[in-house]
């Protein structure tokens, strides 16, 4: 075998080697792209408008989705105020990214409907811009049945967080309870109120008992206040309108 012929052998499996190396890089350029092209970096939404985030969403292959809306004094009505994921998280195209967005200030006013039929007062609540929540049901024979018996948030409350109001709605005796809401309690005598909460299957610890002052016989025009009569509860803890399930204790305080 001549020199002539193993210098050409090694040139020509130099040449083999070099495309195949070459060959190698461009796949593995090739697939870097094929993956980090389809990624991208989450942007910073908060404080645009939805349209506006929608459409920045939209140009870099994403898609938005309003979850929820919220009162805020600091952002503007129909503006971002927080989003998942946050900004600088890289994910795929076609990602959704959730955001809340700003109803502005908190200017409806709350109506009161306790005691009302759950019908008129979900009709309140959509004339003062308000839905309904959780529509909780117990049974509670001492008020027709849909009557509401508490709402959470209270009525005329102030910074609330969302535009809606859960009630809690009595039930005949036989009803299965569907959720709680917790009732407002206070002048209820308090062995009344222990068999109910019992009853629904809620928890209540031994009744605190405190002494109440004498109400004044009033002056002038003012009407005299009735005394409270001894076992009427006059504090509970959770109070009226929260949201408790048979895990709650409930703490009762009554006149002595």
């Amino acid at each position: 075998m001549s020199k002539g012929f193993i210098i050409r052998f090694f040139r020509m499996a130099s040449v083999v080697m070099l495309l195949v190396a070459i060959a190698l890089l461009s796949a593995i350029t090739t697939m870097h792209f094929a993956i980090h092209g389809a990624e991208v970096k989450i942007p910073e939404l908060k404080g645009m408008t939805v349209a506006e985030a929608r459409s920045q969403a939209a140009g870099m292959g994403l898609n938005l989705d309003v979850d929820n809306r919220y009162y805020s004094a600091d952002v503007a009505a129909g503006h971002i105020l927080t989003q998942s994921p946050s900004p600088g998280s890289v994910v795929r195209r076609e990602w959704h990214v959730r955001v809340a967005e700003s109803l502005g200030p908190q200017k409806v006013d709350v109506p009161d409907t306790v005691g009302t039929d759950a019908r008129v007062a979900a009709l309140r609540f959509r004339r003062a811009g308000l839905e309904v929540g959780v529509n909780a049901k117990i049974p509670w024979g001492n008020a027709q049945d849909g009557t509401v018996l508490a709402q959470d948030p209270p009525a005329h409350s102030q910074g609330i967080a969302q535009p809606s109001v859960n009630i809690l709605v009595a039930g005949p005796d036989n009803a299965l309870p569907d959720g709680y809401v917790m009732p407002d309690l206070t002048g209820i005598p308090v062995v009344s109120a222990q068999a109910m909460l019992n009853k629904i299957g809620l928890k209540v610890d031994t009744p605190a008992y405190a002494d109440v002052s004498v109400p004044s016989v009033g002056t002038g025009t003012e009407q005299p206040k009735p005394p409270i009569p001894p076992g009427a509860i006059i504090a509970q803890q959770p109070m009226a309108g929260a949201r408790v399930d048979q895990t709650t204790i409930i703490k009762v305080t009554a006149a002595k």
